[in-house]
């Protein structure tokens, strides 16, 4: 079997003290991307032929796992049925573009969604074929589902996503696989930084524009109070870190199944509008960040090495 050990050293440093002096777009102290996982209709479920049914929804019930749940399958369907489209209407008021993290199977299901959020102006990182973890898979089935997906996506969506990231978290051969597929921009398997960074894959350098499942709706109770409380403590924090000259990215993550519905799209309708009136906050796609970082990451890091010498 391939050695893919040196791909899979830990980090445990990271940017340490010295932190790139970044600048984000009109100086911004805090760039937020809000990001749609969009899972709807691709998880697992008897319906799908899986053989059990699937959690994170709206409450967690001890219902035999060998029988179908009609009830869990309805919670999802409001995702997409109704919480999706209450999102993109929010978007749209206050003008902010979002990343979806999409299912190719959920957008083959409901393709109307994927049409709409493109030409609404919010872009699209690959979340899978479906809704199911790499780690079950073997190398060459891995290898298949990111294929498979990308092809989906170029129909459904209208072109290839920029980025990629697994559910929950990646294989051991995840970051290989999305390297030697090519065509993406970078990938979002990781959540140990506040700041993009670099890794090598046998030769090439790959970007990493990592995520958070702490600002995110599947937090606690998922009531909306919490929900808020945790969005503006962690954005007003980063944004003091911002004005002292250390710029960092939050990753916001939302469900159409639990945001999309209306008492927690009201507290993410309060975030929004907090973050917009404090001001200083760049609200970007996730490819938009990756792509400033691409072309001024170097500046960022020539910066702080001569603000220390």
């Amino acid at each position: 079997m391939k050695d893919i050990s040196s791909n899979l050293s830990r980090d445990l440093i990271g940017y340490g003290k010295d932190v790139p002096a970044v600048r984000w777009p009109n100086d911004a102290n805090v760039a937020v991307n809000i990001v749609v996982n969009y899972e709807e209709g691709s998880e697992y479920s008897h319906e799908m032929g899986d053989g059990e049914n699937d959690s994170l929804a709206e409450v967690d019930y001890a219902f035999p796992p060998h029988l179908r749940d009609l009830a869990k399958e309805s919670m999802y369907e409001y995702g997409s049925r109704v919480g999706v489209w209450r999102l993109l209407r929010l978007f749209d008021e206050y003008d902010i573009k979002a990343t979806f993290f999409g299912c190719a199977v959920a957008f083959e299901r409901n393709p109307e969604v994927a049409s709409a959020a493109r030409e609404a102006g919010h872009d699209l990182l690959g979340h899978g074929w479906r809704w199911e973890e790499h780690w079950r898979l073997t190398r060459e089935e891995e290898a298949d589902r990111i294929k498979k997906a990308v092809e989906s996506f170029k129909e459904t969506w209208g072109e290839a996503p920029s980025g990629w990231y697994c559910r929950y978290g990646p294989s051991i051969n995840t970051r290989e696989l999305v390297v030697e597929h090519g065509g993406f921009l970078y990938d979002s398997d990781a959540y140990n930084d506040d700041l993009p960074y670099y890794v090598e894959v046998n030769g090439v350098r790959q970007l990493v524009v990592p995520y958070s499942l702490t600002y995110n709706d599947i937090q606690g109770t998922r009531s909306p109070s919490l929900f808020l409380d945790y969005l503006k403590r962690g954005f007003d924090e980063l944004w003091l870190e911002g004005s002292r000259g250390r710029p960092k990215m939050m990753s916001i993550g939302l469900h159409p199944r639990l945001v999309g519905q209306a008492a927690r799209t009201g507290a993410l309708r309060e975030f929004i509008e907090y973050a917009q009136a404090k001001g200083g906050v760049w609200f970007a796609r996730r490819a938009d960040i990756a792509r400033w970082w691409g072309e001024h990451s170097d500046e960022f890091v020539t910066a702080r090495a001569n603000s220390d010498s």
